[in-house]
Order: C-alpha cells, then sequence, then structure tokens
C-alpha cells in the first residue's frame, strides 16, 4: 500500500468526527424549549411572590428580587423576539 493512501485514509479518519454532528450538543428547539421553560418558572416563581406578599407571607425585599427577575426575563423574551421578526423580514426581502 503506498504510503499517500494510509495518510490520506488517517487523515480522513481524523476529519470525520469534525462533520457528524454531536450529540452531546442541545438543538436549537431544545435550547428554544429550555428558555421558554425558564421563562415559565421565573413568571410563575414571581407571581408566587407577589401572592405571599399580598397577604403579608412575603419579604419585601423578595418580592422586589421576583419583579426585577422578571422584568429581566420579559427584557430578554422581547429582545429575542424582535430578533427572530427581524430575521423573518430579511428573508421576506430577499428576491426569489
Amino acid at each position: 500500500m503506498d504510503m499517500q493512501a494510509v495518510s490520506a485514509i488517517q487523515k480522513y479518519a481524523a476529519s470525520r468526527p469534525a462533520t457528524e454532528p454531536d450529540a452531546g450538543k442541545p438543538s436549537l428547539g431544545t435550547a428554544f424549549g429550555g428558555f421558554a421553560m425558564d421563562f415559565a418558572q421565573t413568571l410563575a416563581h414571581s407571581e408566587a411572590t407577589a401572592k405571599a406578599s399580598m397577604i403579608g407571607g412575603a419579604d419585601p425585599h423578595a418580592l422586589v428580587q421576583a419583579l426585577a427577575q422578571t422584568e429581566l426575563a420579559v427584557e430578554a423574551a422581547v429582545t429575542v423576539r424582535n430578533k427572530v421578526v427581524e430575521a423573518y423580514q430579511e428573508i421576506l426581502r430577499m428576491p426569489v
């Protein structure tokens, strides 16, 4: 067998894993699903804290912290939504 052929086979075998999908990485759909679940949990936690503070069962500091976390989550969701809408509009502007 020629040395160049052996070298080519070894290089192919070394580069092949780089082209295969990574099973350890979450897919884009899984990442968005996780983001949505975290968002919903943040909103639910904030709502529970707000209800508890209305009946006197929660610390005012905890209420302010929960509201701040909710504000950040909503701002992040709005930013993601705006980027998705912007990308969709850009796709619509593409000539066919």
